[in-house]
């Protein structure tokens, strides 16, 4: 009787899934073999497995895990960050990172997230080309962006059926360096879109804070109000236009001190009296994106007051500035970056919102109040 011929076994095939904890040994093993630099920590990959706004896929293939793909979502936007990937050194040249790119994008379409960005170091030829291949596009660059002072280049992918692009370029961005001045950062983006040559500096941000103050606000030093940012502007040759719920000072209701708010009240009073005086025109009525939308195709900047629930899960008054629209979405700088949950500069740089989503951002407080400043040139 002839026995059986022996069937060689084939290699299993590789998986791409979602890492869990039990994949936390491996992760740090893999980011300490593939980077010298910059590396992920052991903390980092425990804090990100675990929240909601993260997910991270690995390929394995051999019973080894061969790589990695970190994604970042963002709330309140379609917008997906791919905030870090890894291949194997020994396994490199096998598609395995274009695997993960792909997968990557339908993770992200899976969470309703359409654009996609991420960071490239600029002295790394081999990422670039395999993800303009892939179909992304470079939108900035980030200098010094890495340990080693190297610049990165920032590229996004749109992956929807959307292929336009809105005003892109047309407002530079400006971070906030304090808490409480994203209304003076956000003021500086349009002044700045309509006048290439002022000089975006901390002393002009500090400058128009002390101008725009409302003294006191939540916890901390006084956000600005619409009034004296309007006229900070008017004063730099800016012509403005304001858009506001109702007549009156703002804010009061975010301190408990009847002190605080007299002050508060004071001090708006003022500015608005000031406005009158420099016939700044005020629009009392609801604005939506489509009357953004006309102003900014009108050579307008709009910079918008919203509720930054949406964003943040945290109830504050925040400023933004308006960026571009297309069909579905209104795009903004958001003047404010949270390094705490690993963002960076390229998460809020024309971040999209959906038009509806944006319009009901716009409101503000319990009283629902919104103030809207239209920037034309000088």
């Amino acid at each position: 009787m002839t026995a059986p011929t022996a069937v060689a076994s084939l290699p299993p095939e590789p998986t791409i899934r979602v890492a869990t904890l039990a994949d936390l040994e491996a992760l740090v093993a893999l980011e300490e073999r593939c980077f010298r630099l910059d590396r992920l920590t052991r903390r980092n990959f425990r804090h990100l497995l675990g929240r909601a706004h993260a997910e991270t896929l690995v390929y394995e293939r051999d019973g080894q895990l061969a790589g990695y793909a970190l994604l970042l979502f963002r709330r309140g936007t379609p917008l997906a960050r791919l905030y870090s990937i890894a291949t194997d050194p020994a396994w490199r040249g096998r598609g395995i990172g274009e695997a993960l790119v792909r997968a990557a994008e339908q993770a992200s379409l899976a969470r309703e997230a359409l654009l996609m960005r991420l960071e490239i170091r600029k002295d790394n030829p081999a990422s670039i080309g395999m993800f303009r291949k892939l179909g992304y596009r470079p939108f900035g660059e980030y200098v010094g962006y890495y340990e080693d002072e190297q610049d990165a280049l920032r590229f996004q992918k749109y992956l929807g059926t959307r292929q336009g692009e809105s005003a892109f370029g047309r407002v530079p961005f400006y971070q906030q360096t304090l808490d409480f001045t994203c209304g003076p950062a956000s003021l500086m983006m349009a002044m700045k879109a309509l006048d290439p040559a002022l000089e975006l500096s901390r002393r002009l941000e500090l400058k128009l804070w002390r101008e725009a103050t409302t003294i006191f606000m939540t916890s901390g030093p006084g956000g600005c109000g619409p009034h004296g940012l309007a006229l900070a502007a008017q004063r730099r040759g800016f012509r403005v236009e304001m858009c506001l719920r109702a007549a009156g000072p703002m804010f009061l209701d975010s301190v408990r001190s009847a002190e605080k708010r007299e002050v508060m009240r004071l001090v708006q009073e003022e500015q608005m009296e000031d406005v009158a005086a420099a016939a700044i025109p005020v629009e009392y009525q609801r604005i939506s994106a489509r009357d953004l939308e006309a102003r900014f195709e009108a050579g307008g900047v709009p910079v918008v007051l919203i509720s930054s629930y949406r964003l943040y899960r945290e109830k504050f008054p925040h400023w933004v500035v308006v960026t571009g629209f297309d069909e579905r979405y209104v795009y903004v700088n958001d003047p404010y970056v949270d390094y705490e949950a690993h963002k960076t500069v390229t998460d809020c740089i024309n971040i999209p919102i959906l038009r509806e989503d944006f319009d009901r951002m716009t409101r503000y407080g319990k009283s629902g109040q919104e103030a809207v400043l239209v920037l034309y040139g000088r």
